[in-house]
């Protein structure tokens, strides 16, 4: 077995695919890559067993083989290398030997039969939409994921596809993201929850891209297939929560303020906030916003006074600082709109401006409790 390939193309293709392999795994082969060279194409794929991704590289060759090439050892190697033809050729003492334009280097391989097999999707439902849509869409929900192990649908992505719209949701209980496009649609209904780690390597892949990627789906798995890359995951089990039911319906209250303004304001009143609850109280009248936190055992606390624009009556609100600033700094819209019903029940947070035709973001965020309120 022996190829030629672009040394830079090699890597930035195993950069990629690097993103699946976990520091330690349970099979010592899936700290390899898989190299299946049928004639001038080669396929390389990475897996966790949960996730596995490869890529159809164009190669130089009119050899077939299957071998599996240790990951961190072969990216070490290749990121040293200018940009150059790299020979790869499999010897006898079950040794790949890589000949550069300065040396050669002979790496133990593994036997490629040992490598899992990725899942074969049965009947699945598919849809199309635009790569830099669905990264963007995993960009505005994946912060908002939970970590709790005890309850695995809410760490990760729900997605919601139906002739209507696509929605993606994701919530930890105190905060809640809804990102839907009225632009991409798909032909039936369909509801699946995506774990975080596949999600993230979509995102670095595709942001910006014109491509489109297919999205196929049935009980277990999903697959999304983009140019010569390929992306198998297991889904996470289990019923997501009825989200709707904790979006209030009817909020009088509404503040529009500079998304800027209110974000560095929050930030820098929450420094003199309690370290445990990052506690910040929001306050409201008329065409004004008070800020302000206190953290009491160290005697610290700050005020802010911002102008907005307010519809509502005078009211008191607390949140946790943190969840408030990454919701606004995962906006880019110039304004904010907060809207609220009362101090004790979530405040919905949408953007005023800077969203596309079809793009509708929602996010919630429940408030805390204040103390002598």
């Amino acid at each position: 077995m022996k190829f030629i390939v672009s040394s830079t193309y090699l890597l930035k293709q195993l950069q990629i695919l690097g993103g699946v392999i976990n520091n330690s795994n349970t099979l010592p082969i899936l700290d390899n890559f898989l190299f299946v060279l049928k004639q001038n194409s080669l396929t390389v794929s990475a897996s966790d067993l949960e996730t596995t991704m490869s890529s159809v590289l164009e190669v130089d060759s009119d050899n077939e083989g299957t071998i599996a090439l240790p990951a961190k050892l072969l990216l070490e190697t290749l990121k040293t290398f200018p940009e150059q033809p790299l020979t790869f050729v499999v010897e006898e003492n079950n040794t790949v030997e890589i000949s550069s334009n300065h040396g050669k280097y002979a790496l133990a391989y593994v036997d490629g039969a040992e490598f899992p097999n990725a899942v074969e999707l049965s009947n699945p439902s598919t849809t199309t939409i635009l790569g830099d849509i669905l990264a963007t869409a995993i960009n505005k929900t994946i912060f908002a994921t939970g970590n709790d192990d005890l309850r695995p649908v809410m760490s990760g992505v729900f997605f919601q596809f139906s002739p209507e719209n696509l929605t993606f949701v994701a919530t930890d209980a105190h905060k809640l993201v809804k990102y839907q496009r009225t632009d991409v649609t798909a032909s039936q209904v369909a509801e699946f929850i995506m774990p975080k780690k596949p999600l993230t390597l979509l995102k670095g892949i595709l942001s910006g891209s014109e491509t489109d990627v297919t999205i196929e789906y049935n009980e277990s798995n999903a697959k999304f297939t983009f140019d010569n890359t390929e992306l198998i995951c297991r889904l996470i089990d289990g019923k997501y929560p009825n989200y709707e039911a904790v979006i209030p319906k009817e909020n009088p209250n509404v503040l529009s303020i500079s998304r800027t303004q209110l974000l560095s304001s929050v930030r820098r009143v929450s420094i003199f906030s309690n370290k445990t609850t990052h506690q910040i109280r929001l306050k409201v009248a008329g065409a004004e916003l008070n800020i302000s936190a206190e953290d009491i055992d160290y005697s610290n606390k700050a005020e802010e006074r911002l102008t907005c624009s307010y519809q509502g009556d005078d009211m008191q609100i607390g949140f946790n600082s943190r969840f408030l600033v990454e919701m606004l700094g995962n906006l880019s819209s110039d304004d904010v709109s907060l809207e609220m019903s009362l101090p004790n029940r979530a405040g919905i947070l949408t953007p005023v401006d800077g969203v596309d035709e079809g793009e509708h973001i929602t996010m919630l965020v429940m408030p805390v409790m204040l103390n002598n309120a």
